[in-house]
């Protein structure tokens, strides 16, 4: 058996340890990116993964790892919502239709009671299935000198003042922007 076959072959099987509850119950009508809202939400972590939220109350930020569990399907090419004009690489954008609908979150730690933590800019539906929580640690996650790529020319100080819902992304005309 080659390499690649040998990696097709292995199975990969994780188990939610929580459920992230939003205002959002419709794709469309949910923000693209937590930077761009304050909405807040709770992460209903399962009772037995409670003693692992020790000591994290004393980070600001949280990372969130979930499963896009309404994904229908992917697409390796996808119009990104700051840019529906150019179809790009499903890797070179955030979209939730991947062929592993796994998702990335940062948010803002608000309180912790138990086994619930609140929480601010939330970009999920709501009864996401959480993966993972990771403290978000600015010594280790931030860097400088990054180039974001076709992100680097979507003028964000501006795109950041809108409601930025894929529904009011689609609705908007970039031509407008810079």
């Amino acid at each position: 058996m080659n390499n690649e076959q040998q990696i097709r072959d292995r199975e990969v099987i994780y188990h939610p340890i929580g459920v992230v509850r939003t205002e959002f119950t419709e794709q469309e009508q949910t923000p693209i990116q937590g930077i761009f809202n304050n909405a807040i939400g709770t992460i209903e972590l399962l009772p037995e993964f409670e003693e692992g939220l020790t000591e994290i109350e004393s980070f600001s930020h949280l990372i969130l790892l979930y499963h896009f569990d309404r994904a229908d399907g992917y697409s390796l090419l996808q119009r990104p919502f700051l840019d529906g004009e150019n179809a790009r690489g499903i890797f070179a954008i955030r979209h939730f239709k991947r062929p592993n609908p796994i998702g990335i979150s940062i948010v803002r730690l608000l309180e912790v009671k138990g086994n619930i933590l609140r929480i601010q800019g939330v970009d999920l539906l709501d009864g996401t299935p959480l993966l993972d929580i990771k403290p978000y640690v600015h010594q280790f996650d931030n860097r400088e000198e990054v180039s974001s790529g076709w992100v680097d020319n979507q003028h964000l100080d501006e795109i950041s003042d809108w409601n930025c819902t894929p529904k009011e992304l689609r609705n908007r005309k970039r031509t407008n922007i810079g």
